[in-house]
């Protein structure tokens, strides 16, 4: 029987959002509660094994008092605040930063992103032909992932999956500045001269794309790739005896991809280069 650490209780801190007394837990956010309550506040740059960075602004509220919006993913919830999430300045607010968004860079691979755009009539072509965009090719310098920056909305996520807050390898950064900065590794080199070590815990945070498995870049490309076909499998890492979990992505008898449960108490969605990219010997049909 595994032992589950429930600490002490967290008193519970009632405020209004959206008309309606809310009531959550000491240290959970307005976004937290917006979840509770089924209230669907959209989001890209929140992550939920990883500290907020406010970097993409789309999922700001109005908060009673305040000069600005607040984004939801960060702003705690405070005793008798008054929160409202669907006020006119925040849906102008959340229409301009998608069409900003839409307008500089690639977000075809953005899971519920074209839904928002119509949600908020955001128009990302009103900026006209010349909008800079950021069009670069895909950089494909290895067999395991490919780095595709012409999507990439500069969330943060996986410089801090990569830092700090987890696999603690330092490869990835953000260099250059304004609309020229970029995720990068050292010296903007190949991957495999860098520090990376390919847990792939930076394709595992990824809202857009940006960083994906090359099996599911090369099956894109063929246009074989989909989700809809594919089934999802939760196992065991064969390979040492941490127990990290699995999640196998099949399709037509062939796992295309692996990911990891964010809530598995032992690796919150992170793998090692083993867990997540050798699997090739289950299929080995030779």
């Amino acid at each position: 029987m595994t032992a589950i650490p429930l600490g002490v209780p967290r008193r519970l801190v009632e405020f209004t959002l959206d008309g309606q007394e809310a009531r959550v837990p000491e240290g959970s956010t307005i976004l937290d509660a917006c979840r509770a309550a089924g209230k669907d506040v959209p989001t890209l740059c929140e992550g939920d094994t990883l500290t907020p960075k406010n970097a993409c602004r789309v999922c700001v509220v109005d908060v009673e008092g305040a000069r600005t919006l607040a984004p939801a993913c960060s702003r705690r919830a405070e005793p008798g605040m008054v929160v409202r999430t669907d006020t006119e300045r925040a849906r102008h607010s959340r229409k301009v930063v998608l069409e900003l968004l839409a307008s500089s860079v690639d977000l075809s691979t953005t899971p519920a992103v074209a839904g928002w755009i119509k949600e908020y009539e955001a128009k990302p072509d009103r900026f006209g032909p010349d909008a800079a965009r950021v069009e670069e090719e895909p950089r494909v310098d290895n067999d395991l992932y490919v780095r595709d920056y012409g999507k990439c909305i500069l969330c943060y996520k996986c410089v801090d999956a990569c830092g700090e807050q987890w696999q603690n390898s330092f490869a990835i950064s953000v260099s250059g500045r304004g609309f020229d900065a970029r995720i990068s590794v050292e010296h903007d080199g190949p991957l495999p001269d860098s520090a990376c070590v390919y847990c792939g815990n930076c394709i595992e945070v990824c809202p857009t794309g940006a960083l994906s498995f090359k099996s599911e870049y090369d099956m894109r490309a063929a246009g074989t790739w989909d989700e809809e076909r594919q089934t999802r499998t939760t196992t065991v890492c064969a390979y040492c005896g941490v127990g990290c979990n699995l999640t196998l992505h099949v399709q037509d008898n062939d796992i295309v991809k692996v990911t990891s449960p964010h809530d598995n108490p032992v690796t919150h969605g992170n793998l090692c280069i083993k867990g997540r990219f050798g699997y090739q010997h289950v299929q080995n049909r030779d």
